[in-house]
């Protein structure tokens, strides 16, 4: 990875296989993100396996996210304490032994408890990915690692329907808990032989205010949301969860604000590009999830396709999005943020607009087109908009900002399935209550309800994306961390002195020569 070029600036901490030492995070990521849709497709066949309700069987889903969001804001100070590699391993392995106990889960609670185990290896996996991107990558190449990375969040739940489909066509749905444990392990597989650890480990104190401010705080919001579609947003738990998670999550911002060591260094939104770029992100998870939680059950409740079926016609917009998420990374390479952004939203608004006008009697083709678009523009999207965030944060912040990135991500994914959810119920309703009798046609109004959401988030991602600043061009081919080359070299060469000295550090002519720390 190292290029021939003496004037290109070098990675941060030289390693001979980069994407070898990011492959084991990669498919935690991709199992993590992946099993995050996949279970939307298999909710029916689990409610009647285990007798309950749809609406219970959905916790499955947000129980999930809920964890997430309650670990994701500790991956930083984590990895302040432990080194990279151990922290993945260890993540990979809860992830797999929660896939294998909801697989074999004779109960729901049982299942429950497995998902709840894999959130806990997800929510590590996350931010230790976008982290070591930074730190084994070349500045010039940051662009397409980022690429690669946007591959495994948005082509994972992108994906997932398709796989999930053909898994339980095949079989059932035990098999789908299968395919993450199986993914989980392959990880674990090139996390020994290939990753690397760059950290210094500092092991700062840990604050017990603000470990209970962020657990209820991030989990209040998340829970609250995840409670809406079967209590109503008006809801005394429901509004009580919200109130509490903000108020808990302000007073959470105001004493990392006053900390000498936070868990989380607010002062990453001090930077206007992390700012911008942290928004659009977010929008953009928001559109994946919310399209992806509805467009599957529209094809199987208001087309009538089944399920194995929906899977396959699922698959186009996937091989799009995987091809877009890879080429989108080379063109902010080329170009920048702003204009692959900009197009990216573009074309979700066309996609997610189009979806307003699908019927049960519309041509397949018609419904597949849209989908196609839309995993045109979240991938263009969210790459650069990742890439501008992170890029725009000195070297010292970058493990914060990827922690709080995700963390993020998810509590807003959390929240836009639940205000998806909550509209499809409500379209139906809607349906209902003005003399309508065709479930498919109720279910129709109801979809339509939920891609309007999509829509209104493609619209403000839009309008945030046209404050992306235009770099100069002198700083695109290099990527927009280009500036900060001479204090990552300058760090890099200071960590090569810490040989084997168990600090977590990787000497750069062990790198070299693909030795692990």
């Amino acid at each position: 990875m190292t290029s021939s070029n003496a004037k290109l600036p070098r990675a941060r901490v030289e390693v001979a296989h980069p994407y070898l030492a990011l492959m084991g995070l990669y498919c935690g990521g991709f199992a993590g993100m992946y099993s995050e849709t996949a279970l939307n497709i298999a909710l029916p066949q689990l409610s009647l396996a285990f007798g309950v309700d749809v609406s219970v069987t959905q916790w499955l889903v947000v129980g999930y996210m809920l964890v997430i969001g309650v670990v994701l804001p500790f991956a930083s100070l984590l990895m302040k304490w432990f080194s990279a590699r151990k922290l993945t391993l260890f993540a990979l392995g809860a992830f797999f032994v929660g896939a294998v106990a909801s697989a074999v889960a004779p109960s729901f609670p049982v299942a429950l408890a497995g998902r709840a185990v894999q959130g806990i290896g997800t929510g590590l996996v996350l931010p230790i990915m976008f982290a070591m991107v930074l730190e084994v990558i070349p500045p010039h190449k940051i662009g397409a690692a980022m690429g690669t990375s946007a591959l495994v969040i948005m082509f994972a739940p992108a994906i997932g329907p398709t796989l999930a489909g053909a898994l339980v066509g095949a079989g059932s749905w035990r098999l789908v808990f299968a395919s993450f444990a199986v993914i989980a392990l392959v990880g674990v597989v090139f996390a020994l032989k290939f990753e690397v650890n760059p950290y210094k480990l500092t092991r700062p104190s840990i604050d017990a205010p603000s470990v209970a401010l962020s657990v209820v705080g991030f989990g209040g919001i998340v829970l609250g949301a995840g409670m809406a579609s079967s209590c109503g947003w008006a809801s005394p738990i429901v509004l009580g969860g919200l109130v509490a998670g903000l108020v808990c999550l302000a007073l959470y911002v105001r004493r990392q604000l006053s900390m000498e060591v936070p868990v989380i260094d607010m002062r990453i939104f001090s930077h206007q590009g992390f700012r911008v770029g942290a928004v659009c992100m977010m929008v953009n998870f928001g559109i994946t999830l919310s399209a992806m939680y509805i467009l599957p059950q529209f094809y199987q409740n208001g087309m009538l396709l089944a399920v194995a079926v929906t899977g396959v016609v699922m698959l186009p917009g996937g091989i799009v999005n995987a091809l877009m998420s890879m080429i989108s990374g080379r063109i902010y390479d080329r170009i920048g943020a702003r204009g692959p952004a900009v197009c990216g939203f573009a074309l979700s608004i066309v996609g997610a607009a189009a979806l307003l006008f699908a019927t049960p009697e519309s041509p397949l083709a018609y419904v597949i087109a849209c989908h196609v678009v839309m995993m045109v523009g979240v991938p263009l999207a969210m790459s650069p908009c990742q890439t501008h965030a992170l890029s725009s944060l000195p070297r010292e912040l970058s493990t914060d900002g990827s922690t709080a990135l995700n963390t993020m991500q998810q509590v807003l994914g959390a929240v836009c399935t639940a205000v998806a959810t909550s509209l499809l119920t409500a379209g139906q309703a809607s349906y209902a209550a003005a003399g309508g009798a065709d479930a498919t046609l109720a279910f129709t109004q109801g979809s339509h309800w939920g891609f309007a959401f999509a829509l209104a988030l493609a619209a403000v991602g839009f309008a945030c994306a046209l404050r992306i600043k235009v770099k100069k061009r002198a700083n695109v081919g290099t990527g927009e961390v280009a500036a900060a080359d001479a204090a990552a070299r300058a760090a890099a060469k200071a960590s090569a002195a810490n040989v084997a000295t168990g600090d977590g550090s990787l000497p750069r002519d062990a790198a070299k020569s693909g030795a692990r720390a």
